[in-house]
């Protein structure tokens, strides 16, 4: 039988990077997308990469790669420019035991008024998600991956009990293998052919402002304000949803975020918002990631997570592994979607 490829539904950064590490094996891969490649969660994400300092999670020898995996990555490729800054949190956000400093003031010298103790991982890092998707896909192409950007999933199709293929606005696309990175879309194509997959839509929000370049130094985390800045003054500043429906609502949550910050820090009395926006994170009901092959099914492979970003290099090499070689990755073996029957 002619080989049929693979395809991967949804082009966020484990898309991106499922395609990526695939076509670099030699496999025919097709990368489809409903919109433009990150423009759906990832888009919103804070995109803080880190590492367990302990964890009884099923997940955690898949979290404790992600730092690695990142590293791995940008030697590969360069240019996906990861901040390292590390990471700066107090007042219990981290309920982990961490490595402490009493040195906050001197890490982050425009703090107000510094924490006596702080959670500080120097290794910690974040990166621009777009613009490594866009990178991922780029290299993807470059080893003779097809993307097909504006091309809704409608459906799994099926022969003989086989999935072999998907349906698309723009037609059938067969497949030796269809990988569902697609988020809460997953839910739905799964569906289809009967298979549940336990994914809620979590909504997030993502604020951004315009600050004087050089007022935060790393990530700083606390359970009242998150925020990491870029070499444009650009500050990032995730908060929770509070149910905001419209866009007086979310540009009231970006004041609050905009004055908290201001006061937080010397230097940002002139901080302005310049944009807010609602992402809806795929969150599987159990609050680790789904990923492998759903029991009784063939040819049908899924790959829906929370944090994305944090594993997306560590999912796409092991994942992309196990499929070429039917050999199931161990440090993958807490998340298959079978644990849910």
């Amino acid at each position: 039988m002619a080989d049929r490829g693979i395809v991967v539904v949804g082009a966020g950064i484990v898309g991106a990077s499922l395609a990526y590490h695939l076509a670099g094996q030699g496999r025919q891969v097709t990368l489809i997308d409903a919109g433009l490649p990150g423009s759906g969660a990832t888009r919103a994400s804070f995109a803080w990469i880190g590492r367990p300092v302990s964890s009884d999670l099923p997940s955690a020898p898949l979290r404790y790669l992600a730092l690695d995996e990142y590293h791995r990555l940008e030697a590969e490729l360069p240019q996906l420019a990861i901040r390292w800054t590390g990471s700066l949190s107090w007042d219990g956000f981290d309920e982990a035991p961490g490595p402490s400093t009493d040195d906050a003031a001197a890490l982050e010298p425009n703090l107000v008024t510094p924490p006596a103790e702080a959670v500080h991982h120097p290794e910690d890092g974040a990166l621009d998600p777009v613009a490594a998707i866009d990178l991922l896909i780029a290299a993807a192409r470059d080893r003779g991956a097809r993307l097909l950007p504006g091309t809704p999933a409608t459906a799994l199709v099926q022969e003989d009990g086989i999935v072999s293929g998907v349906q698309t606005t723009a037609g059938l696309i067969e497949a030796d293998t269809v990988i569902l990175s697609a988020g809460t879309g997953a839910v739905a194509l799964c569906s289809g052919i009967g298979v549940t997959l336990p994914v809620e839509p979590s909504a997030a929000i993502l604020v951004r402002l315009r600050a004087n370049p050089g007022i935060v130094r790393a990530i700083v985390a606390t359970p009242d304000m998150e925020a990491r800045q870029l070499d444009d003054g650009t500050i990032l500043a995730p908060t929770a949803y509070r149910g905001e429906a419209d866009k007086a609502a979310l540009h009231a949550t970006a004041q609050r975020v905009r004055d908290r910050f201001a006061s937080s820090f010397a230097g940002a009395d002139d901080t302005e918002v310049v944009s807010v926006e609602v992402g809806w994170r795929p969150m599987p009901v159990d609050g680790e990631p789904i990923i492998g092959r759903p029991a009784g099914t063939q040819g049908l492979y899924v790959a829906v997570m929370h944090s994305a970003i944090t594993l997306a290099a560590a999912v796409g090499r092991l994942a992309a592994d196990e499929i070429l070689t039917g050999t199931p990755a161990p440090e993958l073996a807490g998340c298959r979607p079978d644990r849910f029957r």
